[in-house]
This record gives C-alpha cells, sequence and structure tokens, in this order.
C-alpha cells in the first residue's frame, strides 16, 4: 500500500511540473510576466534564420586583379575582415560560409538596412593619407581605432581617427613637415577631405568631416576599424526577406505545427488510451529537450529547421507506436502488464534504434554535403531524432512503469489489450 501511495505522489509531482514548464515555456499570455521570462525564457531565446526574421542573403565572388590575385590564404583573411564588419552591426547569428574557391555566402537576419549594409560589407576600404605631391605616408594599417561622433557644432558629423603608436609617429613627423600644405584623405582612391595642415599634430589622432548624417559616418567608421578587404569582391547574388514576410512564414509555420501536434496528441490518446496518454507527456517532455539545447547551442531556427523539427516529433510518436504494439500482443497472450511493457520495450528496440540510425546517418550526409538550409535541417533533425530516442524509449517506459506499480488503471484494455 505504501509502495502505490509513493507511486502515486510520483505521478502527481511529475503530471504537475511538465504542465507547468510546458505552459510556463509556450503560453504566449506568459511572454511578458518578468518573473516567469526569468526562469521559462526559452522560447524568446531560440534564434530565428533569414527566412523567418526577415534580412539579407548575398553571394560574393572574390575577384583576381592585377594588384592581388584569390588565393586560400586571401580568402581566410577576407572572410576574417567581413566578420569583423558585420559584427560591427550588431546581427545575431550571421553566417559567413564559404562556397567553392573564390564564393562567400553571407546571411544577415534582422538587419535594418539591407542594401546600406551590403554596400558596407563588400567595399575594399583601403584608406590613404597622401601629400600634395601624391606620395603615400599613411594607409590603414596605421590606424588604431574609428568612432563617429558629432563635432563641436552639433550639426558637424566626423569620424575621429586613432593612429597606432608607429602611426602617430608617421603621422607627427607628415604634419611637421607638411605645415601649410594639404595632405588628402583617400578611401578607395576616393577623396574624402583634403584639409591644410596648420601646425604638426603629435597626438596621434585626426578627423574627417563633411557627413550627411551619423549613419553614414558610422558605416565609414566600420569600414576603417574592419581594415582593408585582401582582394576586390562583387555581388553575385542579393536577396531580401522583409520582416513582415519573415513574420508571417513564422505565424504559418507555428499554426502548421501545432494543428499537426495536437492532432497526433488526439490520435495516441484515442487509439493508445493509458499509453497514449503517457506517450502525450513524453513528446511535451521532448519538446522542452529539444528547446533547451537549441538555446544552449545558439541553434538557428529556420523554416526548413521547423520542417525538421516536427518530422523528429513524427519519428518519436512512430517509435512509440512501434513499442505500444509489441505491448498490446504481449497483453493478448496472457501476460501480466509489467511483463508486457518490459517485453514490448525489448521487441520494439531494435526496429526503433535501427530506423533512427539510419536516419541520423542521413542527416549526417546532409550536413556535410549541404550548404545553408539543408545543413540547419540536417542539424535540428539530429537533435530530435537523439531527443526523441530518450524519451520515447526511456522516459515513457519509465512512466509506464510508475502507472503499473501504482495500480490505478489495472485493466489491461485501456492498455490496448
Amino acid at each position: 500500500m505504501k509502495l502505490k501511495t509513493n507511486r502515486i505522489i510520483q505521478i502527481v509531482c511529475i503530471l504537475a511540473a511538465v504542465i507547468i514548464v510546458t505552459v510556463a515555456a509556450f503560453v504566449p499570455a506568459f511572454k511578458h510576466n518578468e518573473l516567469l521570462n526569468k526562469f521559462f525564457p526559452l522560447v524568446n531565446k531560440v534564434n530565428l534564420g533569414l527566412d523567418l526574421r526577415g534580412g539579407v542573403h548575398v553571394v560574393l565572388e572574390a575577384q583576381d586583379t592585377a594588384e592581388a590575385k584569390v588565393t586560400p590564404e586571401k580568402m581566410k583573411q577576407l572572410i576574417a575582415v567581413i566578420e569583423r564588419r558585420v559584427n560591427q552591426f550588431g546581427v545575431s547569428e550571421p553566417v559567413i560560409q564559404q562556397q567553392g574557391t573564390k564564393r562567400l555566402i553571407v546571411e544577415l537576419a534582422g538587419i535594418q538596412n539591407a542594401r546600406e549594409a551590403v554596400r558596407t560589407i563588400v567595399k575594399v576600404a583601403h584608406l590613404e593619407f597622401k601629400t600634395e605631391d601624391g606620395k603615400t605616408v599613411l594607409t590603414g594599417a596605421d590606424l588604431k581605432d574609428a568612432l563617429e561622433a558629432q563635432g563641436q557644432d552639433s550639426q558637424n558629423i566626423v569620424v575621429d581617427l586613432t593612429f597606432t603608436p608607429v602611426g602617430a609617429r608617421k603621422f607627427a613627423e607628415v604634419t611637421a613637415a607638411n605645415v601649410g600644405k594639404k595632405i588628402g584623405i583617400y578611401l578607395d582612391g576616393e577623396l574624402l577631405q583634403n584639409p591644410v595642415v596648420k601646425e604638426a599634430i603629435p597626438s596621434g589622432k585626426a578627423q574627417i568631416e563633411g557627413y550627411e548624417s551619423l549613419e553614414q559616418a558610422h558605416n565609414i567608421a566600420i569600414l576603417l576599424r574592419s581594415g582593408a578587404l585582401p582582394v576586390k569582391v562583387s555581388v553575385e547574388e542579393e536577396r531580401s526577406v522583409g520582416p513582415s514576410l519573415g513574420a508571417d512564414s513564422l505565424n504559418k509555420s507555428m499554426h502548421a505545427g501545432i494543428v499537426g501536434i495536437v492532432a497526433i496528441l488526439i490520435f495516441m490518446l484515442m487509439y493508445y488510451r493509458v499509453p497514449g496518454l503517457i506517450a502525450n507527456f513524453a513528446l511535451l517532455i521532448y519538446t522542452l529537450i529539444v528547446l533547451i539545447i537549441f538555446v544552449s547551442m545558439n541553434v538557428t531556427m529556420t523554416l526548413p529547421g521547423i520542417a525538421a523539427f516536427l518530422l523528429s516529433l513524427g519519428i518519436a510518436v512512430d517509435a512509440n507506436v512501434i513499442i505500444f504494439e509489441r505491448m498490446k500482443e504481449e497483453l493478448r497472450t496472457g501476460k501480466s502488464l509489467r511483463s508486457a511493457i518490459d517485453t514490448g520495450f525489448k521487441r520494439g528496440f531494435t526496429a526503433v534504434f535501427d530506423a533512427n540510425t539510419t536516419t541520423i546517418v542521413a542527416a549526417i550526409v546532409l550536413y556535410f554535403f549541404g550548404t545553408g538550409p539543408i545543413r540547419g535541417f540536417a542539424v535540428t533533425l539530429a537533435i530530435g531524432i537523439i531527443a526523441s530516442m530518450f524519451t520515447a524509449i526511456t522516459m515513457t517506459r519509465w512512466f509506464l512503469h510508475v502507472v503499473a506499480d501504482s495500480g490505478i488503471v489495472k485493466n489491461t484494455k485501456l492498455y490496448g489489450a
């Protein structure tokens, strides 16, 4: 009697915990509750990809020029510079991937001014300081930092330059030797400013004036901070997804997913009864586990990722169906409930394991030979399958043992006999 009471208490505690955690994590009405957001921020912390948040997808190709040929080392440098530039925009989870020997794929989700961002990314940004005779005396390599700012006149927008120690020494020498003369500041061969040197400047600081907006100055500062591109690049493809279109895709995907999940829960409950009810709770736990993994691994969710998640959910249900059918067969032979549960899981395990293993192998192949959305699909599918193996085999079996040992439901017909 004491054992049954303990089992009943376990069941009640488990069900209560699952319901509370699930509701707190998923019900939209709780999103603005600070206390719940503090403990259950999973949904809001899942990163959304380009097709769900909106943004821009760009294919860049490095160009051979007389000044610089494209080499593997140049491509590594190119990726590093573009990463520095992209990070300045504050984009979460940007995608920068090399495709082939000369191409790069860049995806920026949630970017506001996509066209200006692309222009900033692909600009070579070769900075030069030239004297009146055309001699280059300093370059971007001598620059330590660049920041946009407002000048003494609030309407005067500038970019403040700070040189490295070596650059500061060069700048002091050049300005001292050219008092009363002009020193031109060029970016990619275009004259930005041609000021007259009034006196030597030993501070290691300079200023570029004449910008119309802080955004324009900010983009120039990004270029100067990140350094020049090692090779020239061209935009081969540019595709933008508006925020409203991304939100619409997300809403439709969520609605379709919810309808599908509810249909699965109803089917499992109606057809398998007690085991179906237990499988439904295991599916809720499975969903929470997958969310936790997504957040901890910073997985970016895309439309193919949602499809993979729903597919893995179906695979988890399929595993339960195989096991429950074996369990029903054992009950019909007259075995006890506990024995039927153990034998059913033992007989069904091989089929479930083999099916899931082959699917994981397929996901691995997709990951290594696919690109972009295909790799995202593969990662989400693999995570979902591994989680479903745990919930469908371990969690469901444990729940069934708890219910069987408690004696709450003794009628074997409610288990499918």
